[in-house]
C-alpha cells in the first residue's frame, strides 16, 4: 500500500482505541509484531543512494508518507527511483544517480528528513552545473517548524537563500559553483541540521567539516547513524571532538541495502506488553544498532517489564502494572510519547528530561503530551525541557483511575500512538485522526486490532 492512510481512518476520523481484555479478566497478551523498517534509515538511505556511484537497490524501507515525500524530492531533482513488486509493504526501490539538477520545486510535507536533508542537496546542483533555484514548501504544520540554523549554514557555503527572514519553510535556494569545505551550524533545535550536511558532504570537491555552535545537541544517536551509514558506503567520517565532524570526499558505493526494523515505532508495541500484561515479540531486533529506539529495553525494564533478545527477537513481557522513572531522554526524544504515555498509567511519579527540542517538532510534543493526560484527568506539568508525571491516581484499577475522552494527535504520529496506548488502559479513549500515523507506519491501526486480538 502506500502511505495514505486506511479507510475509516482519515483526517477527522474518530477511532475508538481498542481495550485490552486482558484488564478484565481474559488471557494475557500474547503477540508477534513485524515492525516495518525504520524512517530514519530510510530516509538517510535514499538519500545516500541518490548520490551513490552506481545504482542500488534499498530493500526492506518504511513505505509511508515521509519516504514517499523523499522519493518524490529525489525524483524532482533528476534521480531515478522505481518501486520493486514488493514496494507496496516492504520499501524495494532501485535508485539510479544521476546529475542533481535545479529550477525545481520540493514539496516538504510535513517530514523533518525532507525539509532538513533535501536542502543542502541544492549545493551539489550547483557543482554539477545547474545554479536554477530551488523551492521548498510544506504543510502548514511544516512551516512552522524551525529552519534559522540549517538555511544560515548554507548561506555560509555560498548558497543565495530567500526565506523572508522568516528561518522556516517556504524558502528558495539558488546553488553556487563553489563551496567552502567548512560550516558552523547551531543544531539545539534539531540533530537533522547536521545530518543533512554531512549526508551530502562526500560529494564536494574537498569534503566538509561541520561544527555545531549551540549550546544543547539533541538526539545525538541519530547524528552517529548518519556517520555510520556513510561509513557503509565507504566514506572516512572522522570526530576530533563531540562538536565537530570531518567528512572526507569520495565516492559513495553500496553493494546493496538493507533497513532494519524501526526500533522506535516498535516502541508502543512493547510498551503494550505493560499496560496490558503478557508478551510481545518483536523481530529483527539488531543486536547493534545506532537506533534511538535501542533505549526502550533499558526503559521499560526499570517501568517493571522483562526484556530479552534471543536470536534476532525481543520479547517484551509484563504484568500490568506499571512503575513510574526519572530519566534523561536527550539522546532520544522521538521515543518520548511512548514513554510518556507508560508514565501517565504508572503508579508513581515520573520525570522526563532532555526533550526541550520536542517543543518543534510536528507540534509542541510536551505542551500536547500534558495536555492531554490532563484532558483524561491525570497530571502532568510541563518544564522548558522536561515532562512531570503525578502517576496514574489508581493505577491499579482497569482505567488507572482515568476517564475516557476524545484525545487530539495535532496532526502528530507519535501523539496518535501516545494515545492508543494509554487507550489499552483506559476505556473511551478515541483517537481524532489515527490516520495520521501514515507519516511512519501506515498500517498502524490494523497492526494494533492484530496484536490485541493475537492474530
Amino acid at each position: 500500500m502506500s502511505g495514505a492512510p486506511e479507510p475509516g481512518v482519515g483526517p477527522g476520523h474518530v477511532w475508538a482505541a481498542p481495550s485490552s481484555s486482558r484488564l478484565y479478566g481474559d488471557s494475557p497478551l500474547d503477540a508477534t509484531v513485524d515492525v516495518p523498517g525504520s524512517k530514519s534509515l530510510t530516509n538517510r538511505y535514499l538519500v545516500l543512494a541518490a548520490l551513490a556511484d552506481a545504482p542500488v537497490v534499498v530493500r526492506g524501507g518504511l513505505v509511508s508518507r515521509d519516504s514517499d515525500l523523499m522519493i518524490a524530492a529525489l525524483r524532482s531533482l533528476g534521480v531515478a527511483i522505481e518501486s520493486g513488486a514488493d514496494a507496496s509493504h516492504d520499501g524495494a526501490w532501485t535508485v539510479t544517480p544521476g546529475p542533481l539538477q535545479g529550477g525545481v520545486h520540493v514539496d516538504c510535507g510535513l517530514a523533518g528528513t525532507v525539509m532538513r536533508f533535501v536542502p543542502p542537496l541544492a549545493l551539489l546542483a550547483g557543482i554539477d552545473g545547474d545554479t536554477r533555484p530551488i523551492t521548498f514548501d510544506g504543510d502548514p504544520g511544516a512551516r512552522v517548524r524551525p529552519m534559522g540554523p540549517l538555511l544560515d549554514a548554507l548561506r555560509a557555503l555560498g548558497a543565495t537563500v530567500d526565506d523572508d527572514d522568516r528561518g522556516t519553510l517556504p524558502f528558495t535556494v539558488t546553488p553556487p559553483t563553489v563551496v567552502p569545505d567548512a560550516v558552523d551550524v547551531d543544531s539545539s533545535a534539531s540533530s537533522q541540521f547536521v545530518t543533512g550536511l554531512l549526508l551530502m558532504a562526500p560529494r564536494l570537491p574537498r569534503g566538509l567539516t561541520v561544527r555545531h555552535i549551540g549550546d544543547a545537541l539533541p538526539s545525538l544517536p541519530h547524528i552517529d547513524m548518519t556517520c555510520e551509514t556513510l561509513r557503509e558506503a565507504g566514506i572516512r567520517v572522522d570526530q576530533p571532538d563531540k562538536r565537530t565532524w570531518i567528512v572526507h570526499p569520495g565516492a559513495l558505493h553500496f553493494d546493496a541495502i538493507r533497513v532494519e526494523p524501526d526500533l522506535s515505532n516498535a516502541g508502543p508495541f512493547m510498551a503494550a506488553a505493560l499496560v496490558a500484561g503478557g508478551t510481545v515479540r518483536i523481530p529483527g531486533w539488531p543486536r547493534e544498532t545506532t537506533q534511538p529506539g535501542a533505549m526502550f529495553p533499558e526503559l521499560l525494564t526499570r517501568m517493571g517489564a522483562t526484556c530479552e533478545l534471543e536470536r534476532g527477537v525481543m520479547t517484551v513481557t509484563g504484568t500490568g502494572e506499571v512503575r513510574g522513572i526519572t530519566a534523561d531522554l536527550s539522546a532520544a526524544g522521538e521515543i518520548t510519547p511512548t514513554i510518556a504515555a507508560l508514565c501517565a498509567l504508572a503508579d508513581g511519579p515520573s520525570t522526563l528530561t532532555g526533550i526541550g527540542h520536542l517543543r518543534g517538532h510536528e507540534t509542541d510534543r510536551l505542551a500536547a503530551i500534558a495536555a492531554e493526560v490532563n484532558r483524561l484527568g491525570g497530571s502532568c506539568e510541563t518544564g522548558e525541557s522536561s515532562l512531570v508525571f503525578g502517576g496514574a491516581p489508581a493505577p491499579k484499577a482497569p482505567d488507572a483511575g482515568l476517564a475516557g475522552a476524545v484525545m487530539e494527535t495535532y496532526h502528530d504520529h507519535r501523539m496518535a500512538t501516545f494515545a492508543a496506548v494509554i487507550g489499552l488502559r483506559v476505556r473511551g479513549v478515541d483517537v481524532m485522526n489515527i490516520g495520521t500515523t501514515a507519516k511512519t507506519m501506515p498500517e498502524f491501526p490494523a497492526m494494533w486490532t492484530q496484536m490485541i486480538d493475537g492474530a
